[in-house]
């Protein structure tokens, strides 16, 4: 009796004192199924969430329909200038670069490198991120130092890595081009050309460029089928025990939140030091915007310095806890990676679940042609 007692006691303990309120329970695949499948996300598991994540959370889900901001409406006018401007090289200083060198249509609109290269073939030093639901984010670049998507297009234009032109001489070069006058008389209501113009007619038609319903958006809405058990339990990981879900959550899988995740190479040939070189706050050493994973199966590279060149090295090193930055501890600027990032000890066949699940937000087949260029 003396020996139950003892043991019920141990048992309440460990219970009390746990991590977790309940004992977590474990899920078949077909309840899995019948749960993701179900087409209410009330009743979905709940997430493992880190207390950082917690702020402005919102679970994965389908797409919601695309929204246009009041300033820069859409138009089917403004889309077709936008995309020729898009694929015109004339905006560039040798004439040679457009902004589909880096976002191409056959690349999932990204460039399938690296890191890109631009003006007389420069390297740049960041990985050219795909424009595919770009409709759908806050803040522009790796470092977020581009508010609108307007600033964004514009930027590329003056950077001399990249299209190194200065924006007021591509306006006066896009005006000398005749057959450009009825592209923004359609657009615009008049023909002149403005610098504002050009920017907005091709945020409107990055705009346009989104993902169709995916196979994780179809099995989420009710078509319990169209996943298979490793597909669906990939997914139950993704928001449970892998973490993916703590910065990877919303329907555009990213919380646009910036996060340092051990790839500064601080002090070392490849120091980049992240969203600090906009805010100046030595907390932001390190820290790059969340990128958005659908279509993350056909974009490699990846890392801000697409440092891996497939996903399996992506999800090995998540597993591992990403690196430690040891050197240099005693600067004001040594960076601290994220505490949400610990050892997963996630198996073979979890990884391979995992991604697997990945492989379900590629949806975006459409090979669009480049348009004729007005003479």
């Amino acid at each position: 009796m003396k020996y139950f007692l003892s043991l019920s006691a141990v048992l309440f303990l460990t219970y009390s004192f746990s991590d977790f309120n309940v004992i977590q329970k474990g899920y078949t695949s077909s309840e899995l199924r019948e749960l993701y499948g179900s087409g209410n996300q009330n009743l979905w598991p709940k997430p493992h969430l880190f207390d950082e994540a917690k702020e402005g959370f919102k679970d994965i889900g389908p797409l919601s329909k695309p929204e246009f901001p009041k300033d820069n409406p859409y138009s089917e006018a403004k889309e077709e200038l936008g995309k020729v401007l898009f694929f015109d090289p004339r905006l560039s200083k040798s004439g040679q670069i457009s902004c589909a060198n880096c976002h191409d249509p056959e690349l999932a609109w990204a460039d399938g490198r690296r890191v890109a290269y631009g003006h007389d073939r420069q390297l740049g030093t960041r990985n050219a991120p795909t424009i595919l639901n770009i409709v759908y984010a806050k803040e522009y670049f790796w470092d977020g130092r581009a508010a609108t998507l307007e600033d964004q297009a514009k930027a590329p234009i003056e950077n001399p890595l990249e299209m190194n032109f200065h924006s007021r001489l591509a306006v006066k070069k896009i005006a000398k081009i005749k057959g450009y006058r009825s592209y923004f008389l359609k657009a615009f209501g008049d023909e002149k050309v403005t610098e504002e113009r050009i920017t907005k007619a091709i945020a409107t038609f990055e705009r346009t460029i989104v993902s169709p319903k995916s196979k994780f958006d179809r099995f989420v809405s009710g078509e319990k089928k169209i996943l298979t058990d490793s597909e669906i339990n990939g997914l139950h990981l993704f928001r449970t025990k892998a973490n993916c879900i703590n910065c990877h959550n919303s329907s555009y899988f990213s919380d646009q939140k910036f996060h340092n995740v051990g790839l500064t190479y601080f002090g070392r040939e490849y120091e980049d030091l992240g969203l600090y070189n906009i805010s100046k706050k030595n907390e932001d050493v390190g820290k790059f915007k969340t990128p958005t994973l659908r279509e993350v199966t056909k974009t490699a590279p990846y890392m801000h310095n697409g440092l891996f060149p497939n996903i399996r090295g992506v999800l090995n090193m998540y597993n591992a806890g990403m690196p430690n930055e040891k050197r240099n501890r005693d600067s004001p600027l040594a960076p601290h990676k994220s505490k949400m990032l610990e050892k997963l000890n996630l198996s073979d066949e979890e990884l391979t679940d995992l991604e697997n699940f990945l492989n379900t937000l590629h949806s975006y087949k459409y090979k669009m042609r480049s348009p004729e260029l007005p003479q």
